[in-house]
C-alpha cells in the first residue's frame, strides 16, 4: 500500500501542475512535376489549395491502407479540390475537443508546373501536436499529397520546449480509392465499394516523391497562466458514492474534466459545453477504489487530485 501510495503521489506532482506550450512555425511546401520522376505532366497541371488542421489523435482526419471513409472531405479533395466537406469535418473535430484549428492556403506558380504554398506563423498547441496537409494532384482521378499525422513534438523539452527545430520532409501522392481512372484525364469512374487509401507506386507517379515541405521554427512559450486558478476548483464530496460536484465559483473556462485509473488508463472524458459555478458529475457506475480526476481549461492547464469512491 505505500508503494501504490508513494507512485500515485509521484503521478499527481508530475502530471497536475504541467505547464502547456506553444510554437510558432512558418510551413512551405514546394511541388515537383516534371516527366522525368513522374512519366508524364498533363496539361494545366495545378494544385487545389493545401487544407488541413492540427489536432491530437492520429488518423482522426485521414489514415492510409485503410477503405476510403464515407464522409467525403478527403473524397472531394481529391477528386474535385473542393475543401468545404473538409473544413467541416475539420470543425467537427474541434467541437469534439479533437482538433483545435483549419488551415488552408493557395499555391502560387513559380517555375513551370511546380507550384508553392506557405502557411505562416502558424501556432501548435502541445495538446494538438499533430499536423495534417492534403493537397489534390489536378487533374487527376482520385489523387492527392499529403503529410499525415506528423507529430511537431521532439520529446526533448530541453531544447525549443519541446518542439522540434526547422526540418524538412518528402512528400508523396496517394489514390484515396474513390475512383478507378488510371491516368492524369481519366474520365469520372466511381470506384464502389471505395478501397484502401494507397500511396501511387506504378504510373505515371511511380512512387516518386511530388512535393517537399519544410516546417521552420520560429519561437515558442511555455505558459504558466491560469494554474493557481485551476487548482482553486473543489472537488467534493472525497470520498463519495460516485456523485460527485466540482465547485467553479470563479467561473474558470474548462474544457474537459478526464477521469483515470491509478496507473493513468482513461476511463471517462466529459467536455464541458457550457461553464458554470458548478458542476455535477454522475460516476455512481464506477466500481469501488481510487481514481484521478483531471479538470484541464480552454489554455490545456490541468490540475489532478485523487478521487475515491466507496
Amino acid at each position: 500500500m505505500k508503494n501504490i501510495t508513494l507512485l500515485l503521489s509521484f503521478l499527481i506532482c508530475t502530471f497536475s501542475f504541467g505547464q502547456s506550450s506553444t510554437a510558432n512555425y512558418d510551413i512551405s511546401i514546394t511541388t515537383i512535376w516534371n516527366s522525368i520522376d513522374h512519366t508524364s505532366v498533363p496539361g494545366n497541371a495545378h494544385w487545389s489549395p493545401l487544407a488541413g488542421a492540427t489536432h491530437k489523435n492520429p488518423n482522426d482526419i485521414l489514415e492510409f491502407g485503410v477503405t476510403a471513409p464515407l464522409t467525403n472531405g478527403i473524397k472531394n479533395i481529391a477528386e474535385t479540390g473542393s475543401t468545404s466537406s473538409f473544413n467541416s469535418e475539420v470543425d467537427a473535430l474541434i467541437t469534439a475537443g479533437n482538433a483545435d484549428q483549419y488551415l488552408q492556403q493557395g499555391f502560387s506558380p513559380f517555375a513551370g508546373n511546380n507550384s508553392n504554398s506557405t502557411l505562416s506563423n502558424v501556432t501548435v498547441s502541445e495538446n494538438f501536436p499533430l499536423i495534417t496537409l492534403v493537397s489534390m494532384v489536378a487533374p487527376s482521378p482520385d489523387w492527392f499529397i499529403a503529410v499525415n499525422n506528423l507529430n511537431l513534438r521532439s520529446g526533448n523539452n530541453a531544447v525549443n520546449n519541446g518542439w522540434k527545430d526547422t526540418f524538412t520532409v518528402d512528400v508523396f501522392a496517394y489514390d484515396s480509392g474513390t475512383d478507378s481512372g488510371t491516368n492524369y484525364t481519366s474520365s469520372n469512374m466511381s470506384t464502389n465499394p471505395r478501397e484502401r487509401i494507397t500511396m501511387i507506386s506504378g504510373f505515371p507517379i511511380n512512387g516518386n516523391k511530388m512535393a517537399t515541405i519544410t516546417f521552420t521554427y520560429a519561437s515558442s512559450t511555455l505558459s504558466a497562466e491560469n494554474i493557481s486558478s485551476v487548482e482553486n476548483l473543489k472537488i467534493f464530496p472525497n470520498p463519495s458514492n460516485g456523485h460527485v460536484n466540482i465547485s467553479n465559483i470563479q467561473n474558470i473556462e474548462l474544457k474537459s474534466i478526464e477521469i483515470y485509473s491509478v496507473l493513468w488508463t482513461l476511463v471517462k472524458q466529459i467536455h464541458v459545453r457550457q461553464n458554470s459555478s458548478k458542476l455535477n458529475l454522475d460516476l455512481s457506475q464506477f466500481n469501488k477504489g481510487m481514481y484521478l480526476l483531471k479538470v484541464l481549461n480552454k489554455n490545456g492547464v490541468s490540475h489532478t487530485q485523487k478521487l475515491i469512491i466507496d
